[in-house]
Parts: structure tokens; C-alpha cells; sequence
């Protein structure tokens, strides 16, 4: 998409193509190791079936549900999640979306992500104001 008329053809109520992506504890640790996280319930927890995935992750998971939408032109300006129930290792999560609005080169979107497996909202309400031009 051009990034000057990203605005013009996308109206609100448009659906953000999904995102799919399975966690496993291999993604866990490369991911701990890129952001220096090594707290002990994301690879080893006590008490718990398995490890749970670091909260950062979905704001990188929603943030990429956008780039890979709008392209490399476009910037995430404004993201906000809320958590509402853990997800574990070996689980499949989907970031979905609508746009809430359109117009002087920003986008505001509202996205929840789920699991998979069994429906559950892992984080909603979630959104984020896009830059498609500047």
C-alpha cells in the first residue's frame, strides 16, 4: 500500500487480516534472551503444568499484526493491552482487529489476542494508533 492513501481506502469496521503464531518454550528463551527477562516462570516455574509466556510478547505479536497489514511505511505510535488470563508454552495465540477509525494519516485499531486451543481472551482490550504518513 501506498503509505499517503493508506488512510483513504481502509474505513472503520475494516477487519485486520489475523495473526497466528504457536509459542513454544524455544521462542520463550530466545525471546527472554533478547530483552534480558530470565525470571524462572517463563522457562521453569514451580507450581505450573508449563512455562508462561512473557506478557511483552503480545504487544510484539500485535505490533507485528500491523506492520505485516500496513507495511514497512507505516509506524505504531500509541499501543495499549490489558492481560486477562495466562498463556502457557505449546499454546497457539491469534491477534485479531478491527479498525475503530480513519483519518489525517493515523489509523486506530482495537485488537484482542486469543488461544486457540480453547478460546480463552488472553489479552483485551488491546489497540493501537498507527502512523501512515508524517
Amino acid at each position: 500500500m501506498d503509505p499517503g492513501s493508506v488512510t483513504q481506502d481502509i474505513d472503520p469496521g475494516t477487519v485486520i487480516p489475523p495473526l497466528e503464531r504457536r509459542i513454544e518454550l524455544p521462542d520463550m528463551i530466545a525471546y527472554a534472551g533478547a530483552t534480558w527477562d530470565w525470571h524462572r516462570l517463563h522457562y521453569a516455574p514451580e507450581g505450573l503444568d508449563r512455562p508462561v509466556v512473557d506478557g511483552q510478547v503480545f504487544g510484539a505479536l500485535l505490533a507485528e499484526q500491523l506492520q505485516d497489514w500496513l507495511g514497512p511505511a507505516a509506524r505504531v505510535v500509541r499501543l495499549r493491552f490489558r492481560f486477562r488470563s495466562m498463556v502457557f508454552a505449546g499454546e497457539t495465540v491469534r491477534c485479531t482487529g478491527r479498525v475503530a477509525g480513519a483519518e489525517d494519516g493515523l489509523i486506530t485499531v482495537e485488537q484482542q489476542v486469543e488461544v486457540v486451543e480453547d478460546g480463552r481472551v488472553a489479552v483485551a482490550p488491546a489497540g493501537a494508533t498507527v502512523a501512515t504518513r508524517w
